[in-house]
């Protein structure tokens, strides 16, 4: 296992993060607590959660299950020194959190409070903005992006009250570092320009998707992440389970993610399927496992951090974090060079 730093805050961080948006509703606490201790025996330090989840599905219910679990198993091992805690405060649009209202000053000291009870902690060494008020392209939304009605002014004054707040609570001891998620490449260099015009905590990493079938990050944002030194955070590097290949020729395992939300947050689509399958082929044509192959490519990219691996299984865990261990001759990435410009954004 390696390790990064997370931007310019000196903390270093294992390339292969763990995720948790099953944690209280595909896996029970239990599985959870067996997944925690074999990943942190293998190296891996970093957690990454979210007010928010679980996500499979997301319900009031369910609302904050996953940080409890995780709370549960920091205070039963007593390492929590030993742990990168990641968490996020979630935006609008859910009524059961906060109203569905946006972030907002207030809005993040009732998550963040929150989130420290439920994780039995009194800090938070990453805290993420999940999605920006103003509106992004990701979750599949780059089809109708248009930025064009918003208000520079009035999402300048936005973003700067936000982060006012952050600094507030880095100077309380809250939180240690302070990361977006789902963000572009101009909101990203915002927050940058005004933690460095006002003396507020420096954006340290940016969690969006990337993975073989979605490498927008490879433009604009790699470029960011070159000059600024704030590393991605990539999740869904498997894109919610299609690059294992199970979901190929129909297949709907029992309990899988597609078994519950039906379509994998918009990427099980008829354009992914030639894409994947020629991955698949690709991996098995090298004697690589698929699931290896696309995490291994996602961990030598420059601007990577840490990639963030989700598991309902001890088997894919297994699988997932010997990824590490994993090189990529150069063949194997002259072929996916190949099929990325056959298949440039398929989901």
């Amino acid at each position: 296992m390696r390790y990064n730093t997370l931007g310019r805050t000196g903390i270093k961080v294992s390339e292969i993060c763990l995720g948790t948006m099953t944690w209280g509703s595909q896996n029970t606490p239990a599985e959870a607590h067996e997944q925690l201790d074999y990943a942190f025996d293998h190296g891996v330090n970093l957690i990454d959660t979210a007010e928010l989840y679980p996500t499979t599905p997301l319900s009031e219910e369910t609302y904050g299950s996953t940080e409890r679990i995780i709370g549960d198993w920091l205070a039963a091992r007593g390492r929590r020194d030993d742990v990168v805690v990641a968490t996020k405060v979630a935006g609008s649009g859910r009524p059961y959190i906060r109203n569905g209202e946006p972030i907002t000053p207030q809005g993040i000291d009732q998550a963040l409070e929150a989130s420290l009870r439920r994780l039995k902690t009194d800090y938070i060494d990453l805290y993420q903005l999940h999605w920006p008020n103003r509106g992004h392209y990701h979750f599949r939304n780059a089809w109708s992006y248009d930025p064009s009605r918003q208000e520079t002014e009035q999402v300048t004054a936005d973003l700067k009250a936000i982060l006012d707040k952050l600094g507030d609570l880095v100077k309380a001891g809250k939180i240690r570092a302070v990361g977006l998620s789902n963000e572009t490449a101009w909101g990203t260099m915002k927050m940058l320009d005004l933690a460095r015009r006002y003396g507020l905590p420096r954006v340290a990493t940016i969690q969006n998707e990337y993975n073989l079938l979605y490498r927008p990050y490879d433009l604009d944002l790699a470029e960011v992440s070159h000059h600024e030194d704030v590393g991605l955070l990539a999740y869904s590097p498997l894109a919610a389970g299609l690059l294992t290949g199970k979901y190929l020729d129909g297949a709907k395992p029992a309990g899988s993610r597609l078994s519950i939300n039906g379509d994998l947050g918009g990427r099980f689509t008829p354009h992914q399927e030639p894409a994947v399958a020629a991955y698949v082929a690709l991996a098995r044509e090298h004697g690589l496992d698929p699931a290896q192959m696309a995490l291994a490519f996602c961990l030598r990219r420059p601007f990577m951090t840490s990639v963030i691996i989700g598991a309902t299984s001890m088997a894919q865990l297994k699988t997932n974090i010997g990824a590490a261990g994993v090189t990529l001759s150069q063949d194997v990435m002259n072929g996916i060079r190949r099929l990325h410009r056959l298949y440039p954004a398929p989901i």
